[in-house]
């Protein structure tokens, strides 16, 4: 049985990972911190047998016997607990972004490396059941070696936060750190990574702020060159519909994945291509992504009883960090088309 605490009680954390937590039968939550005194009747509520804290320092310092943290709060406060709950012992599990600069993202996998603990990051979308489906395809090599891949990720808002802490803080630079490049963008970035088969050399963006109420931006375009070819990466607040469309487009093929929807076209270098259709449920609705969070927490478990300590998640999350960093950077100079030099699968 593995004890864990959960650092930052708010929408993910008490309607995404506290919910999946309680379906298994290999975690005990035995400890929750909050500011908030309302958040902190919410856990009391879900979770009765657990301890309450109102500061992740007090829970860090009476809590001496834990196997993880799960870091649950808004992005500003990442590095620091993941750094002290290392120093404690702690394995680590980080919402996206890990951090919001890519100076705390090396500092935390030097952390990783020392302390020999797990730093692990939320990137749950790679474990969505047509996602997965995608990456089988690719490697069945049907559509041949991927060459260009498009995701656009479609949103009418920020997502809101509880209404009892700062409900649009995600549209506060200094808690989010950015906008929706920041807060999302590691979703599209990871998902390039497996679908091109390495990581971006170059990135070149465009940032724009439509509703001018906040300091963030809410569109994001980012094109990253990969040495085996390209992708363009769209991402807005500001749309119409929610929806994820994505595609794969390969020497032999392409699939579109729209939602849940899937159509796969092969044997296109034949001359006879073949269309098939299909559709896996993936829930892309629910934004608290619950039924994505077991295969997730189940390579985090690996990853601590295998000692991975720095693992391809971790060198991914740190990538994602710098490409969203260096998004901001070529958005501000022109949208100029900008080095990505630090390769963290090296490292």
């Amino acid at each position: 049985m593995l004890k864990g605490a959960m650092v930052g009680f708010g929408f993910i954390a008490g309607k995404g990972h506290h919910p999946a937590y309680l379906a298994r039968k290999d975690v005990e939550i035995v400890a929750i911190a909050d500011v908030s005194a309302a958040r902190l009747d919410a856990a009391r509520a879900a979770a009765p047998d657990a301890r309450l804290y109102p500061s992740w320092r007090e829970l860090l310092t009476k809590e001496t016997a834990l196997d993880f943290v799960d870091v649950c709060t808004p992005p500003d406060a990442h590095a620091e607990i993941a750094l002290a709950a290392l120093r404690r012992g702690a394995h680590v599990l980080c919402e996206k972004p890990l951090t919001t600069t890519t100076a705390q993202a090396m500092e935390l996998l030097a952390a990783a490396r020392e302390h020999r603990r797990v730093v692990f990051p939320a990137h749950n979308y790679k474990h969505a059941p047509v996602v997965k489906f995608a990456l089988d395809v690719i490697r069945s090599g049907r559509i041949g070696s991927v060459r260009a891949v498009t995701l656009n990720t479609f949103r009418t808002t920020h997502a809101k936060g509880v209404p009892e802490w700062r409900t649009d803080w995600r549209r506060d630079r200094k808690t989010a750190g950015g906008g929706i490049a920041m807060d999302h963008g590691s979703h599209s970035f990871y998902l390039t990574f497996a679908w091109l088969g390495s990581l971006p050399t170059h990135v070149t963006a465009k940032t724009l702020t439509l509703d001018r109420q906040w300091d963030t931006e809410d569109n994001l375009n980012a094109v990253l060159t990969f040495p085996t070819g390209y992708a363009h990466c769209f991402l807005t607040w500001t749309a119409g519909v929610r929806k994820v469309v994505y595609s794969l487009q390969g020497k032999d093929g392409a699939l579109v994945i729209d939602d849940d929807d899937w159509e796969l076209t092969t044997g296109v270098l034949s001359g006879k291509p073949r269309v098939e259709k299909g559709s896996i449920a993936s829930h892309w609705m629910d934004a608290s992504h619950t039924q994505w969070f077991d295969s997730l927490f189940d390579q985090f478990k690996a990853a601590m009883q295998s000692g991975d300590f720095v693992g391809r998640e971790l060198r991914e999350a740190v990538a994602c960090v710098q490409i969203i960093e260096t998004c901001y950077r070529s958005s501000a100079e022109g949208s100029r088309e900008l080095p990505l030099p630090l390769d963290v699968l090296e490292i």
